[in-house]
């Protein structure tokens, strides 16, 4: 037995699958087989039950599982605890967030990030607020940067920067002229929604009063794909002001203020309270809110 082995168990029980497994270790999946067939071999037991349509562990597969994490997880804090003795963290940074942060909050700290210690690998997470909140409880992602406010009693929440929300129109909308809109003159054009998030639970919040006679146009899961078609004319939508910032100075968009209406998009990064940071964690929140709280991102005109 060796960590390699170890490693593609965890992965092949995790994902339920041996191709899948062969693409996240970087092996063939005859490779993969081979490596599990070598610890059946080891313990005596089948690890697990393969059906055409699924890969299950069994109930020494179940056993070994807990073990192989554990073994796992030992041979990374000793890895670290050595490296770091010099003062340099390495290994894994695991983070989640949603995409909007993703491309237009953390490049510029990822980049800064990695300048200072290239070593070490960045996994990253893509999902809504609730989901990385899930991932982060569990303990499957050191660190969360998502929506504000966070009620569990498990994380640290740190607050990092707020940012304003408008209103997004494109150059063919009636609105573009405009610096500021109604609320009622929001409620008659054509809108554009996220399938779920904080922005959509914001515009549900606050056009209730309107909801009888809204026009929702379209529900998308992108918010790439929203500012395109806001942009090409299907409707309006809510967004956080950075968001949206290299859209606006190309003059593919521009952004309002709703009258008697201020709205603001708080970020916070989340950890798990009794779990010590590894280094590569700690550093990027430190970093994090370093950079982002010193740097607050403006509300566009």
């Amino acid at each position: 037995m060796d960590f390699d082995q170890l490693n593609t168990f965890v992965e092949v029980a995790k994902l339920g699958s041996f191709s899948r497994a062969a693409e996240k270790v970087l092996r063939s999946q005859p490779a993969v087989s081979a490596q599990i067939r070598q610890l059946e071999q080891e313990y005596g037991h089948r690890l697990f039950d393969r059906t055409a349509k699924s890969v299950r562990l069994t109930p020494a597969g179940e056993v070994i599982l807990e073990y192989a994490r554990q073994l796992l997880a030992l041979r990374g804090h000793s890895l670290r605890a050595v490296a770091e003795r010099n003062g340099v963290p390495v290994g894994t940074l695991s983070i989640g967030a949603n995409e909007g942060t993703f491309l237009y909050v953390l490049p510029k700290v990822f980049a800064k990030y990695h300048k200072m210690f290239p070593k070490i690998r960045i996994s990253v997470y893509r999902n809504f607020t609730h989901k990385v909140i899930e991932k982060v409880e569990d303990g499957a992602l050191d660190l969360g940067v998502v929506t504000l406010p966070v009620k569990s009693p498990s994380l640290n929440v740190v607050p990092l920067f707020k940012d304003r929300v408008l209103l997004m129109v494109g150059s063919g909308s009636p609105l573009f002229s405009k610096r500021s809109v109604t609320m009622e003159e929001l409620a008659q054009q054509p809108i554009i929604i996220p399938k779920t998030g904080s922005t959509r639970k914001l515009i549900e919040k606050n056009l209730r009063p309107y909801r009888e006679n809204l026009n929702i146009t379209m529900e998308l899961t992108s918010l790439t794909m929203i500012k395109r078609f806001v942009g090409a004319g299907f409707g309006v939508s809510l967004i956080s002001s950075t968001f949206a910032r290299e859209n606006v100075r190309r003059g593919d968009v521009k952004l309002l203020k709703i009258e008697g209406l201020d709205i603001w998009r708080e970020l916070g990064l989340i950890f798990q309270k009794h779990r010590s940071l590894p280094r590569a964690a700690s550093t990027f929140a430190e970093l994090a809110r370093k950079e982002l709280t010193a740097k607050q991102l403006p509300a566009a005109d």
